[in-house]
């Protein structure tokens, strides 16, 4: 895929859809907004991310396509190094490098992770993060609802090892990066979540990026 090409050829659609998603009633992942919710008791809220880094079982990647190893990748557009490109309809994030070069990740995909695009910042970043259910989750889900204070990060948590909340506007835009439980995604279009990644390779972006680092989430063809 040219990546310059195909950011081009969507330039027109990355104006800002964030609004939309800043007047979400709820959030998906938790957040700053996260203590609104009348129905969730924040004074039971676990910590935002686990006081213990467990250790990361890495996945047998001859389970995963080989397009969607974390590999070196051609990138000839303008963005700075250190910026994030997410390509959801192609299913890859682009951690953009020097010298004509990008590391790329495979990534999979979810409602959510086709509702929002447009530029951002990474605002926050969490070890082992706590879930908070979604809403309408807790209510069509007997084992989300058990979880509807939020669940503890850890190895069963579905955020899995790692998570970035991309802010826009100095708000939340809902859109998170983050590790997952079920390595079988990668690729694939799931039917909640936003950005998950294999819990390996959300480790390691999580080292390569730092707070403020500029995100452009490209406009998804579904």
């Amino acid at each position: 895929m040219n990546l310059v090409t195909r950011r081009a050829a969507i330039l027109g659609l990355l104006a800002f859809t964030s609004s939309a998603a800043l007047a979400a009633p709820h959030p998906l992942y938790g957040g700053e907004a996260e203590a609104q919710n009348s129905f969730r008791d924040p004074a039971l809220f676990p910590p935002g991310e686990s006081p213990v880094d467990f250790p990361i079982e890495r996945v047998d990647l001859d389970t995963i396509p080989e397009r969607f190893h974390r590999q070196l990748a051609p990138y000839h557009g303008f963005e700075v190094p250190g910026t994030l490109i997410i390509d959801p309809t192609q299913r890859f994030l682009y951690l953009v490098l020097e010298g004509g070069l990008a590391l790329r990740y495979g990534v999979g995909v979810g409602r959510a992770g086709f509702a929002w695009s447009g530029e951002a910042t990474v605002g926050m970043k969490r070890r082992w993060p706590r879930w908070l259910p979604p809403e309408e989750m807790v209510y069509r889900d007997a084992k989300a609802a058990e979880w509807v204070n939020g669940m503890p990060g850890g190895p069963e948590n579905p955020l899995g090892a790692r998570a970035l909340y991309l802010h826009a506007n100095g708000a939340d835009t809902l859109y998170r990066i983050h590790g997952t439980t079920e390595p079988q995604s990668i690729g694939k279009a799931m039917s909640s979540g936003c950005i998950r990644m294999l819990n390996e390779d959300v480790a390691d972006l999580f080292e390569r990026v730092p707070i403020g680092a500029k995100v452009i989430v490209l406009a998804a063809e579904i």
